[in-house]
Formats: structure tokens, sequence, C-alpha cells
């Protein structure tokens, strides 16, 4: 946890938490992999369940099957929109010329180091879920609603990661959140920016929960769009505490990007609920019934 500075101007310190959570033999176990892992779980939890499986027509087994796709989308998505971003940012703002990935090649896939781009990650995903549901006939909607429910939290925990890896730094900063991280960020006090990414995410959990469980008369595919639109508002936010990388025209690659999620996804959340109503929708407590 932070601890309180009390002594000084800024309120918290950098707890210095080990990268490493621990070792199998000579296996090092990171958090970074772990956060991933917990991401898998949640929503495999979430697929598996009765409920859920009644919405989507998924079996167990099929359950199992769109995560793996899933999580080979989202990294290799994830890795190499990473390395483009990583090699279009100058060097003096962290990133590495293309030299350095044709003299260091196993760096291209050294995802245990952390380096995954969040966009990427999300469209690899999408394609692997829609590759899954091309290939067993089931609603892309549905099984996107579903995945998304639990999102904001493994992002939540995946931003906690990147701050005990000391990635991703926010700005330089004389406010009181200011914290004094380790080598390379070094430079003075930062901006806490993935802590301040990871309660936003927090903070939409709850009302994408509410809208898969708790309204019945919602279409398919809102809570998808909604939290498409929900990170997009997030994250945009988020970047003016962030250590920009590629700016132009005063905002960051991200925000064009994030901000284009905002306006797509508030648009979809409309539009899909524009659709007429399915003849059969399963109620908030999981029984099928007929909307009127």
């Amino acid at each position: 946890m932070l601890a309180l500075a009390a002594t000084s101007p800024h309120w918290f310190t950098y707890p210095n938490i080990d990268p490493v959570a621990f070792h199998i033999g000579r296996l090092d176990i990171r958090w970074y992999g772990l956060s991933y892992l917990f991401g898998a779980i949640l929503v495999y939890l979430q697929l598996q369940s009765a409920r859920s499986r009644e919405r989507t027509g998924l079996t167990v087994d099929q359950a199992q099957e769109l995560v793996v796709y899933a999580m080979i989308g989202v990294i290799l998505g994830g890795r190499l929109l990473f390395l483009i971003a990583d090699v279009l940012t100058p060097v003096s703002r962290g990133g590495h010329d293309l030299s350095y990935y044709l003299q260091n090649p196993i760096e291209i896939i050294a995802i245990w180091h952390g380096g995954m781009a969040f966009h990427g990650g999300f469209v690899g995903a999408l394609i692997g879920i829609w590759i899954f549901v091309r290939r067993t006939g089931t609603s892309f909607y549905r099984v996107c609603d579903e995945v998304a429910l639990w999102m904001p939290v493994a992002i939540a925990a995946t931003r906690c990661v990147n701050f005990i890896n000391n990635e991703l730094p926010g700005r330089l900063t004389d406010s009181p959140l200011g914290i004094a991280f380790p080598y390379p960020n070094n430079d003075g006090y930062r901006y806490p920016s993935v802590l301040f990414e990871a309660f936003g995410m927090l903070a939409v959990a709850v009302p994408t929960v509410w809208l898969l469980h708790g309204w019945s008369r919602r279409r398919d595919g809102l809570v998808f769009w909604g939290f498409i639109a929900a990170y997009g508002l997030v994250r945009t936010v988020v970047e003016f505490f962030r250590e920009p990388g590629i700016v132009f025209l005063g905002l960051t690659a991200a925000q064009y990007l994030t901000l284009a999620m905002l306006a797509i996804g508030a648009f979809m959340m409309w539009r899909v609920q524009q659709q007429p109503p399915p003849a059969v929708r399963t109620s908030a407590s999981g029984r099928v019934v007929t909307e009127k």
C-alpha cells in the first residue's frame, strides 16, 4: 500500500513492490502475467455461469474455448500495437528505434517485461471472438456483452500492476498527489496516472453490471458499446495526467483513439436500443420472459 508522507508536501510514497509475485524453482511468476490470468478467469467464470449460458447458448466447453480465442487475440494485438507505438515514439520520450528490435529480436515477444497496448489487445480480442462466433453460430453481441461485464475490473488490475512495474509514468507535477518514482522515471514527482485509470475503471464496473443484470429491456450489444464509451471517457481524461508519447494538435495519439471510442460507443448505444425487442429475453433474475 501507499504510505502517507506526513512530513512531505506530497501525500504518498512509492511502495517498491517486487514485480515478481513468487518463484517456482527458477521460474519467475510476475504480477503482470497474473493480472492477465485474473482477467481471463473473470471472463471465463462469467461465460460458464448458468445465467450467462442461458443468454448466449454456449456450453461450458465453448466458454473455455472462447477465452482461449480471445486471449490469443489480446496477446497478438496488444503486443503488435505496442511495438508500432514504441518505434514511433521518440527515444527521448521512452521509445525505441527499429534497430533496437532488429538487434534484440527476443524483445519483440518479451511480454514478460510488460509492453501491451490496450487498443491493440482490444481489437485482437474482438477478432478472436468474431472468429469463434462465426464458427459456432452464436450471437456476437450477446457474447461481447458477457465478456465486457468484468473487463473494467480486469483493466483496473492490470493498471495496478503497471504501477508496481513503474510503467506508463504520469506527467511531472507539483501536486500533493505526485509520487517520486524510481529510475528511469526519477526526474521529479509524477502523477500516478495508471492508478487514476484503475479507479476510473472500478467506477465503471457498477453501471456495467447493472446494465447486464438489472435492465431486462436492454438490447443485445448495449453493455458492449457502453463499456467502449465508458473506457473512452475514462482514458481520455487520464491521458491529461499521463506522460505523452506521440502528440498531434495538443492531444496524444491515444486520446484520438479514445475520443473515437467515446463517440462511437455512445452512438451505438443509442443505435442498438432502437432495434425491435427480441421475442424472448432473459430477465434480471435469469428467467426467460416475453417482452411486450
